[in-house]
């Protein structure tokens, strides 16, 4: 309609102009009806073409100022719908004071997976960890003490309803009557989340390591002939609100270049924790071959308190080993002066039989897969029988892991494997005093405790 009143205001200003202009040149040209006509007359007409001409001007001006305003009207329309695009991409939502969710935009359903009726009145630990939630409040807390009732500009992860993290840039405030909180959260650009997230791990294991915050538990292992303790295999605990485990945390050490560094971490905690344990066990130590071509690994051994003679390599079956020549020269040395190695978690593949026929293990520590249900699938026994055997010909020692059940370890020792370990021997334990009594256990007893609990 704009439009049209402006292409109006066009067209008279045409008219008067070439109304005028007529009128003028019959004035200035004195033929026709105008030639006759008085003087005054003349005068009345140059007055009459002059107020079309003005008339022309002012409806132009008219015109044009309709056409700014248009335009100005347009700008404003784009804005808005940028606007409302923009508030589409962000997730509208509001808690109580107990944390469940009182409102939550369509938003919540494109960017988490979860329509707004399935969140309301449920906690909002349904889309956010707890080491998550937790240090959102730290920041909340924060903000309240120093900036006011509201906070933003803060990063942190939700889950969506695959499982999925989703980077979310976070903006809060205090409801207006006090009784909870609202806010928006938008997702972050997956470059940026990625930084983001490089730089939250690097200062996670960091400050585990300046902290020294790693403990150590030992899980016993069994010599299954005579009921005794003969090991025990040290894993490494870290601290954690999210029950992530211990693979969690080197994978992503390794995904910023701090692998490494954590598994010395562990080692260490691990050799001065061992100080403790009797000491006619041996130590089972996590490594990967990464880590053994380390030169910093001889050096480490050599001053460690515990002798090199008690102490076992582990070397994790899964992890890919590209050239055997390099790993073989770094652990010679180490092996000749009592140092033995064992294959961990390994399988009835070919990549895994390979690898244990490359390293020659003075131990093959079988994986849960081949030990769970044992007891009455002829298929893993028939397996188990092949694996005993060929533990015999390289002259290497089997440990079954995973032993849950009374049936599976009389299973597993009726096919002649001589050692083993699981949570049905015993669990793994950071306790001190635990591991002093272990010397004074035998199977029986260990097995009859393990059914009671």
């Amino acid at each position: 309609m704009i439009r049209s009143i402006a292409g109006g205001h066009l067209l008279t200003t045409i008219v008067c102009v070439q109304v005028a202009f007529a009128v003028a040149v019959g004035v200035a040209l004195g033929s026709g009806v105008v030639a006759v006509v008085s003087p005054a007359a003349d005068i009345i007409l140059g007055c009459f073409a002059g107020s079309l001409i003005l008339l022309a001007v002012l409806a132009a001006l008219k015109g044009f100022r309709a056409l700014h305003g248009e335009r100005r009207r347009a700008r404003a329309a784009a804005d808005l719908i940028d606007t409302v695009a923009h508030a589409g991409r962000e997730w509208l939502w509001a808690v109580d004071k107990e944390g469940k969710f009182t409102f939550s935009s369509q938003a919540s359903m494109a960017l988490l997976g979860y329509p707004p009726p399935e969140l309301l009145g449920k906690p909002c630990e349904m889309v956010i960890d707890q080491e998550e939630l937790a240090n959102a409040r730290r920041s909340m807390a924060d903000a309240t003490d120093n900036r006011g009732p509201g906070w933003s500009g803060v990063v942190t992860i939700c889950r969506h309803h695959n499982g999925a993290p989703v980077w979310m840039d976070v903006t809060v405030r205090a409801n207006p009557d006090r009784t909870g909180f609202e806010g928006t959260s938008r997702q972050l650009p997956a470059q940026s989340a990625r930084a983001l997230l490089k730089q939250r791990i690097t200062e996670r294991v960091e400050e585990t390591l300046r902290a020294r915050l790693i403990l150590t538990a030992f899980q016993p292992i069994y010599d299954l002939t005579k009921g005794k303790i003969i090991g025990a295999e040290a894993l490494a605990r870290f601290p954690s609100d999210s029950g992530k485990g211990p693979e969690h945390w080197f994978n992503e050490a390794n995904t910023v270049g701090l692998g490494g560094e954590l598994e010395f971490a562990a080692l260490e905690s691990a050799l001065e924790a061992a100080g403790k344990l009797p000491t006619d066990l041996y130590v089972a130590l996590n490594l990967s071959p990464e880590t053994c071509l380390d030169p910093r690994l001889p050096v480490f051994l050599e001053n460690a308190a515990l002798p090199i003679d008690r102490i076992v390599l582990e070397l994790t079956e899964h992890l890919a080993v590209n050239e055997y020549a390099p790993l073989l020269g770094a652990l010679a040395p180490l092996r000749r002066r009592g140092l033995r190695i064992a294959v961990d978690d390994a399988r009835s593949g070919f990549a895994s039989m390979r690898h244990v026929v490359r390293l020659r293990p003075d131990i093959i520590k079988l994986d849960r897969s081949l030990i769970a249900g044992i007891d009455h699938d002829q298929g893993q026994q028939a397996l188990g029988a092949a694996m005993v055997e060929f533990a015999k010909q390289i002259g290497a020692k089997i440990v079954a892991e995973g032993i849950e059940t009374s049936a599976e370890l009389s299973a597993i020792t009726e096919l002649g494997m001589n050692s083993g370990q699981g949570y049905f021997l015993g669990r793994p334990t950071v306790i001190a005093s635990e591991w002093g009594s272990w010397p004074h256990q035998s199977l029986n007893t260990s097995t009859k405790t393990a059914d009671a609990s």
